[in-house]
């Protein structure tokens, strides 16, 4: 399937067909290019869940209201946000950087190189991502403005702005997600329309960290369409400068 293929194929599917079980090794595959996708300062605050089970399907099921994509679906995966692992992923990505340096870079320019990333993943990302009641990202958003007088600054480094990043790099996981599995020949769809703490609890989750989409998986039924797909008109949305 080309690019185009697989968009036009991708549709939000609210019926599946339960008697097509659909193969788990091709969905975690379909997850492995999900980890593939860009996040903000490549920090990958996220996880998912890959739900086969139906004891947990029925529960989160019930944690959907009843909707029947989640009740007729073989299986889902749901996407969560972690910012309380950016130390760890923030370590993480160090380390690599500076092997990678070590690897790749000329002898000469090593040292540099390792010291700043040394400094942005060991002082500033921890910065960044860290959370105090909003009072962390009020010290933050006071000190942009300062700087911001003088140069150009990212801004948006409030408690409130540092989410929005968060969930905006596991979006794009997501995306990516029923792509993959669009060109595998599965269909999905994405639910933000669910009870949160019932999903944590049916997958044991930590209370801080946030579900950002869960995704039904499947086999479409003809009726799983709800009709024609509506868009906004281009002319209305691209503006070319």
């Amino acid at each position: 399937m080309t690019l185009q293929d697989i968009l036009l194929h991708r549709r939000a599917i609210r019926h599946f067909d339960s008697s097509q079980p659909i193969d788990e090794l091709r969905v975690r595959d379909c997850i492995k290019l999900a980890a593939l996708a860009p996040t903000s300062s490549n920090m990958q605050l996220w996880e998912c869940y890959h739900v086969t089970d139906k004891a947990v399907l029925s529960k989160l099921a019930d944690a959907c209201l009843g909707q029947l994509t989640a009740t007729s679906a073989s299986q889902m995966v749901v996407f969560v946000t972690r910012q309380d692992k950016y130390r760890q992923r923030a370590r993480d990505v160090r380390e690599f950087e500076i092997a990678n340096i070590r690897r790749n870079s000329p002898p000469e320019k090593q040292e540099k190189r390792i010291k700043k990333w040394k400094a942005y993943y060991g002082f500033l990302m921890p910065f960044l991502y860290s959370r105090c009641f909003g009072l962390a990202g009020l010290g933050r958003k006071m000190l942009a403005q300062v700087v911001g007088l003088f140069r150009p600054i990212v801004r948006q480094v409030s408690e409130g702005d540092v989410r929005v990043v968060v969930n905006k790099s596991c979006a794009l996981a997501v995306q990516t997600f029923m792509l993959a599995m669009s060109e595998a020949g599965y269909d999905t769809c994405p639910l933000e329309g669910f009870d949160s703490v019932l999903v944590k609890r049916a997958l044991g989750l930590p209370y801080d960290c946030e579900i950002n989409m869960l995704i039904t998986c499947g086999i479409r039924l003809p009726d799983g369409v709800w009709g024609d797909r509506f868009r906004i008109p281009f002319s209305e949305i691209y503006h070319r400068l």
